[in-house]
């Protein structure tokens, strides 16, 4: 079962690729996942119904708990041989449905082979978490399937609509599972259903939690509406998705459930009132219809509706009738939908009004039509009639068991089954029938193969009816689990005698028809009847405008565009709810070490002072190297610490940082503005106080609070064991916490992305500046660029800020001395990364040194220069960085061991010495990489990139430059410079 999964993902993936190729032939390949797991199902069936489980378990998060279960029982059976058959049928029908040039055909057919295992795992799945998983995968894979056609706003605005409701009732189910799973103490939705945890108000509030999700994604009134909004979708979205799989999940949870959980308070009740309003409104809307689709879409409504009631009753007897026409309703309404879409695509249209003597034209097609219809009508021989039967009959017994519930239920279905015969008969007469004043259709010609899949489940429904008997031996044991009302039980036939529910059948058939009659006179003599919007449609509009509504007024009131003000409104946060976790503490620390050397007590009163002092900084360039002064002072610290790899990376941060935030003040004022900390200052000055004093506390009580023994003791020992290195740090980030280090180079590959986004003002262009390069004949000049022509000079020039700086804004002394120890600090950097596990250093420290030289570089002499010292894409380090760090976790899987697992090699080279190579460096190397194009993707866009729109700015306005500025200029024609 789990290889069936994986051929699913591994099928969608190479769909879209492979529809380039092959065209709609592609859906053939697509068909293979879900004929497969049909002949495993198939090939499985008589263990299954014999008694036997198919268990599957993989371990998923072990130390969570969480494993892969996957169950197949009679239950689960029954919904993978509708999930696969269907499947498979539809998705050969769309071989002829679509054209070679749909506009994204491998999408869709990988998007609808991944809806298929997603429903697939749904109904095999053991563990509610892992179902909640492929319940919202199906959730997002209809997402994209009814918003297939992309440009339509209706199909858009339906996708996103079936989205909302769907994910508020799986968001609300979920929390209904976590609190069943905590009472019970499993997550095994099969431990769950066989022993119930005590009943309560906790189990009650969680089942009906999860009720929320059934209905909402079976389109159970109120979430009814999303449903015929869905038909937006292409044809056999809506005859797999929305008839024979999706919809049917929440049908399939209750049935799951029901064993368990029929006689929690409430239960009963709700889906049996919820399904006649839902089976009611369906039909009564369906008849007044004239789109096919739509009809049908109704239909659907109505029939989920049908489901629910006699699913969600709880006997053996109405679980054997629910499974049955759960059966029958996906045979029926599945073949209908192909149907409608063959209609479509002979005729051009769906509108019922304009079609007239479509049956004697196309006689199969309408065979297969009017079967379909009539097994949905309950019509005999057909399986829709046997399973019909079947719900009134254990409705009846029900009801003479003396609850009014299935009297209720009785009568709601009964007027339900009236509206049905009457909508199926509009559907009959509305395809295929000749109109008087209609001109007759003349349909295209769309060969026999595209019946093949319509005309398949027509064929089971017939089928289905005469085999009653063999269908019952298929369907009792899922039935089962439930208990029986009285010894005899009810098994399925296509003639039980002259019985009670036989007569109440009949009475439906011909009520069902004079209210088609009476809806047909109705039109005549009113004309067609302008479409309005539902009350449930118009409740969910009016909810999402409120939401929108509510989202502009409180984004006006907080994104005011005033730094200060959200600064205050994040610390105000910060002292009421930490202020009130404090308020819970009951047992204080009793004592306090305020230092450790008298260093610390010197090294703290300079951090308190230069903090103090960037407050009433006058310059933004003396905050910033006031704000810089605290950070050195808590390297410092780590230093008397003990933790020289900590000092060292905070001191290279502290200096990258600074020079970052030089390259953004540049385009700042020099001087704060007068206005800047002038309001309210004594308010700000109170609130500074209580967040430091506050934080002080928490320091306070963190340090005082551990009273175990900290893991990080075991941290040397272990890092000598597991990562063969000695230097703590070092081997804890690339080791023992590798997986948070590669959190980390996310986010540091994201926050190079988001700088460069922020500066680059069209499309983002690694090559930006335009490399100089060195050629036979010098340095060749940026396209665009004033400098100079080349002259002999150059040739060779090894300074290049002559050819591109004017003299004023070079420094001789610092081009040469920046040059002369460019490569050194290169090797420092490789010295620092090889060493780092045995010695201060690693990847981020010896990163950081190369994004310091490459600093070096671009202020010595302007971004030509940092172009010549790095000609690489930023973006290739980062990603090759980052495809070093994960390389580093994944090759390890391949040997059987857990991910990020290191080992070692040692290389004995005589009079040379020894070397140690620790698989784990790699992982370093990664870091490395990573840092490195950080600090580049910095300079290239808060240096390069300014510096290039600034110039452009001087050269479309003619001003010259500003002697004093720090930044690179292009000298004129007329400037000689350079070496």
């Amino acid at each position: 079962m789990l290889f069936l999964l994986v051929l699913f993902g591994l099928t969608a993936v190479l769909l879209p690729p492979l529809a380039r190729r092959i065209g709609t032939r592609v859906f053939y390949v697509a068909a293979v996942p879900a004929a497969a797991g049909f002949v495993h199902a198939a090939f499985s069936g008589p263990s299954i119904l014999g008694g036997e489980t198919l268990l599957e378990r993989t371990p998923w998060v072990p130390s969570l708990g969480l494993t892969l279960d996957l169950r197949m029982d009679p239950l689960a059976w029954l919904l993978a041989m509708i999930v696969t058959g269907v499947g498979a049928l539809v998705l050969v029908y769309c071989v002829r449905y679509f054209r070679d040039d749909e506009a994204g055909l491998g999408r869709f057919a990988g998007i609808l082979t991944a809806f298929a295992g997603s429903m697939y795992g749904l109904v095999l799945a053991d563990d509610v978490y892992l179902l909640y998983v492929f319940w919202e995968l199906t959730t997002v894979f209809s997402y994209l399937l009814i918003g297939h056609y992309t440009g339509r706003r209706a199909s858009r605005a339906a996708a996103l609509q079936a989205l909302l409701v769907t994910t508020l009732g799986g968001l609300a189910m979920l929390v209904g599972f976590v609190l069943l799973a905590m009472d019970a103490g499993t997550s095994s939705l099969s431990a769950l259903v066989a022993d119930p945890p005590p009943a309560g108000p906790l189990v009650t509030t969680a089942i009906l939690l999860i009720l929320v999700g059934a209905i909402s994604k079976s389109a159970i009134f109120p979430f009814h509406f999303w449903l015929p909004g869905a038909m937006a979708a292409p044809t056999p979205v809506s005859a797999y998705l929305h008839a024979a799989a999706m919809v049917k999940a929440g049908i399939y949870l209750v049935a799951r459930l029901a064993p368990g959980y029929v006689d929690t308070p409430g239960w009963r009740e709700t889906l049996v009132i919820l399904g006649i309003v839902t089976m009611l409104l369906g039909g009564w809307r369906a008849i007044r219809e004239t789109d096919l689709k739509l009809l049908l879409a109704y239909g659907t409504v109505g029939q989920l509706g049908f489901l629910m009631i006699i699913v969600g009753y709880g006997t053996r007897d109405t679980a054997l009738a629910g499974l049955a026409l759960l059966l029958a309703h996906a045979l029926f309404k599945s073949a209908l939908f192909l149907t409608v879409g063959i209609i479509d695509h002979a005729t051009g249209t769906r509108d019922l009004r304009r079609l007239s003597g479509l049956g004697r034209r196309a006689p199969l097609l309408a065979t297969i039509g009017i079967v379909a219809a009539a097994s949905m009508a309950g019509l005999p021989p057909l399986f829709g009639f046997v399973a019909k039967e079947a719900v009134l009959t254990s409705l009846l017994e029900a009801g003479q068991h003396g609850d009014p519930l299935a009297v209720v239920a009785l009568v709601g279905v009964s007027v339900g089954s009236v509206l049905t015969v009457a909508y199926a008969t509009r559907f009959v007469w509305g395809a295929f029938f000749r109109k008087p004043g209609v001109d007759q259709v003349e349909p295209h010609h769309e060969g026999p193969e595209f019946l093949l899949a319509p005309g398949l489940l027509a064929l089971a429904s017939l089928a289905a009816g005469p085999l009653a008997g063999l269908v019952d031996g298929a369907l009792a044991p899922a039935a089962a689990e439930l208990p029986a009302e009285s010894e005899e039980t009810y098994h399925l036939a296509l003639w039980h005698g002259l019985e009670p529910a036989l007569f109440i059948s009949a009475g439906t058939i011909v009520l069902g028809l004079v209210v088609f009659a009476w809806r047909r006179r109705t039109e005549a003599g009113r004309g067609s009847e302008p479409h309005r919007r539902t009350l449930a449609v118009s409740a969910y509009r009016a909810g999402l405008k409120s939401v929108d509504r509510v989202a502009a007024r409180v984004t006006s009131i907080t994104q005011r565009g005033s730094l200060p003000f959200y600064l205050t409104i994040i610390l105000l946060v910060f002292l009421v709810t930490v202020g009130a976790s404090l308020s819970r503490i009951r047992e204080w620390p009793t004592e306090a070490r305020l230092w450790d050397s008298p260093g610390q007590l010197v090294v703290g009163a300079l951090m308190m002072v230069a903090a103090v002092a960037a407050t009433v900084a006058a310059k933004r360039f003396q905050a910033v190297v006031l704000v810089g002064a605290t950070g050195l002072g808590m390297a410092v610290l780590f230093a008397l610490h003990g933790a020289p790899d900590l000092a060292l990376t905070q001191v290279l941060v502290e200096i990258v940082t600074l020079v970052a935030f030089v390259l953004v003040l540049r385009r700042l004022p020099a001087r704060l503005g007068e206005k800047n900390g002038s309001r309210f200052r004594i308010g700000r000055a109170l609130l500074g106080l209580a967040v430091g004093s506050l934080m002080a506390v928490v320091a306070v009580v963190a340090l005082g609070a551990r009273t175990e023994v900290p893991i990080s003791v075991e941290f040397p020992g272990l890092a000598v064991e597991i990562g063969h290195g000695v230097n703590v740090v070092n081997v804890a980030l690339v080791d023992l916490r590798g997986w948070d280090t590669m959190g980390e180079l996310s986010v540091l590959i994201a926050a190079a992305t988001g700088v460069a986004s922020l500066v680059f003002v069209s499309s983002r262009s690694d090559r930006m500046p335009d490399f100089a390069r060195r050629s036979g004949r010098g340095i060749r000049s940026l396209p665009g660029s004033t400098r100079r022509p080349s002259t002999d000079d150059d040739r060779g020039a090894w300074l290049l800020a002559g050819s591109t700086l004017a003299p004023r804004n070079r420094s001789i002394l610092l081009e040469v001395v920046v040059r002369l120890v460019f490569h050194a600090l290169i090797v420092v950097s490789l010295y620092l990364l090889l060493a780092g596990h045995n010695a201060p250093g690693g990847g981020f420290a010896g990163g950081l040194v190369v994004g310091l030289a490459l600093v070096a570089r671009y202020l010595a002499a302007g971004r030509i220069e940092l172009a010549a010292a790095a000609p690489v894409n930023a973006g290739a380090l980062l990603g090759t960085g980052l495809l070093f760090a994960v390389g580093t976790a994944l090759v390890p899987l391949f040997f059987g061991v857990d991910a990020l697992t290191s080992t070692w090699f040692e290389l004995d080279l005589g009079w040379f010495g020894e070397i140690v190579f620790v698989t784990s460096t790699l992982f370093d190397v990664g870091v490395y990489l990573v840092v490195i194009g950080l600090a580049l993707d910095v300079l290239r866009s808060l240096g390069g990139e300014v510096d290039r729109q600034q110039e452009e700015e001087e050269q479309n306005s003619g001003t010259p430059a500003d002697a004093g500025d720090s930044t690179a200029h292009v000298g004129t024609a007329s400037e000689k410079g350079g070496s």
